[in-house]
């Protein structure tokens, strides 16, 4: 029988760098759900945190468990900031290069939330494709694509694999003594969101199948800055390191109004940005934008040179003409229940790494461009966990039958749909318990219709989101509960 040492379900920044670092003797498979660049790492615009130094790292933390109104996980941010600085100097010394300053140090630079300089990116605003182009570049490992992951393979706490897809109706099962799913968040369960389409929450249904616990799942991250002026679910992001470097948030007026809401403006945390913004459009009617008035044009493209090609595109003249802007889903801060040590709760050889975890290292609010870095530490400790403890499994205990499963049907396409809508307009930047319960009821009834196994695992997904929304009666962080009128 083939067993694989590693199966990795994903190829952004936490698989890859996870592929990167367990050694070339290793039997190791890298599944891509479409091809490997359609991830939410490669269209990451911001850049990657780290603690710039051993003295900044009280800072780091401080900053993170701030931006998570302290529902974090303390040991888990610590471990992050502790090893942020070392995983970030071994990219750079397996080649990755990031933007330098006029003296050839590195350039780190200031985002919302963060107390300091401490940003550092490629090519400008390119850091997630930059950072992908690199990991693809190392990779010693056999990649397979278009291979969509639709069950475990788990018995008695152990994971003997994974069963996919390889076309609409052909699938396959690997086997591997350990198995790290890195396979992003669920950014295709919401109308209007930043995140590749790739990205649709299957695993997560999987673990709630299986039992797994998905924790914090009601922490859902609303981006602020997001371009309005395309008819596509997905979403141009405009990166929050253009507000750390001076873009201002204006309405029709050009009034800069999130200081009715925040001290910080611009600058505070990415929730409050966004159901600021979400309140002051629903309470005056008028239109926000994002102005770049304090910018040089030349240092502009410099700095910013895929935003200001990309909006070129569409008519803009940066940094001379504001941009429409919207809040549109962004991130996961729930996930598949892992420990700090990146192990899935309750498993023996099965990690979660990435976006698609949670570790409670973000709490109720991702601090801005932590989530690059949690890929990169959390896959080096999922990877030397793996190597120490050097679990085999015995593939001889599992039952080797292929389930059955049938990938679309007809009546998919209209409840996804729905889904997505249900989910943007009660599940959102703002959330009623009513509506929620609402939406769950109608969640539930769609598993009665005769649904592809890929939408099933997308409502099971769906519903653990609602159910943990409805739950959490008073809000905290992105979960903002509608106060009731008198």
């Amino acid at each position: 029988m083939n067993i694989y040492d590693y199966v990795i379900v994903g190829s952004g920044v936490a698989g890859l760098n996870a592929a990167r670092l367990i050694p070339k003797d290793k039997k190791v498979l890298v599944l891509c759900k479409k091809v490997p660049w359609e991830c939410n790492t490669f269209y990451a615009q911001g850049g990657i945190a780290t603690a710039v130094d051993k003295e900044d790292i009280p800072s780091h933390i401080k900053d993170t468990l701030v931006a998570g109104v302290n529902h974090n996980n303390t040991n888990a941010v610590e471990v992050l900031s502790e090893n942020s600085r070392a995983c970030v100097d071994d990219m750079i010394n397996a080649g990755m290069q990031f933007d330098l300053n006029t003296k050839g140090e590195l350039a780190f630079t200031k985002e919302a939330a963060h107390s300091r300089n401490r940003i550092l990116h490629a090519d400008g605003d390119a850091t997630g494709r930059m950072i992908h182009l690199f990991l693809m570049g190392t990779c010693q490992h056999e990649i397979e694509t278009n291979c969509v992951v639709n069950d475990l393979l788990i018995k008695d706490d152990v994971c003997y694999g994974v069963q996919y897809y390889v076309s609409e109706t052909e699938q396959k099962v690997v086997y591997a003594h350990n198995t790290i799913l890195a396979s992003g968040g669920i950014g295709s369960i919401y109308k209007y969101h930043t995140n590749s389409t790739a990205i649709a929450g299957e695993i997560q249904g999987i673990c709630a199948e299986k039992g797994i616990e998905l924790k914090d799942m009601e922490m859902m991250q609303f981006h602020p800055t997001v371009f309005k002026g395309t008819s596509f679910a997905r979403k141009s992001l405009l990166s929050e390191a253009l507000r750390g470097e001076g873009a201002h948030i204006v309405d029709e007026n050009n009034n800069r109004f999130l200081f009715e809401y925040h001290p910080d403006g611009e600058l505070a945390p990415r929730d409050v940005v966004s159901r600021s913004i979400y309140d002051y459009h629903s309470k005056t009617g008028l239109r926000i934008y994002l102005s770049f008035d304090s910018f040089e044009k030349n240092s502009f493209r410099k700095r910013f040179p895929n935003i200001y090609e990309n909006l070129k595109q569409f008519g803009y003249d940066l940094p001379f003409e504001r941009v429409p802007i919207s809040p549109a889903f962004h991130y996961a801060m729930g996930g598949i229940a892992t420990n700090v040590d990146a192990k899935v709760k309750g498993m023996k050889n099965l990690y979660a790494i990435g976006e698609c975890a949670c570790t409670g290292l973000h709490g109720a609010n991702r601090l801005a461009s932590n989530s690059l870095l949690e890929g990169v530490v959390y896959s080096k400790i999922a990877v030397d966990i793996s190597m120490k403890e050097n679990f085999k499994i015995d593939a001889e205990n599992y039952d080797k039958t292929i389930r059955s499963y049938v990938r679309n049907k007809e009546a998919d396409k209209p409840i996804k749909e729905r889904v997505r809508q249900l989910m943007w307009e009660n599940a959102g930047i703002v959330r009623d318990e009513e509506a929620l319960k609402k939406a769950l009821e109608e969640i539930n009834n769609f598993f009665n219709e005769n649904i592809g196994r890929l939408l099933f695992l997308r409502l099971l997904t769906a519903k653990s989101i609602l159910n943990a929304a409805i739950e959490r009666k008073k809000s905290l962080g992105a979960h903002f509960i509608k106060e009731k009128k008198c």
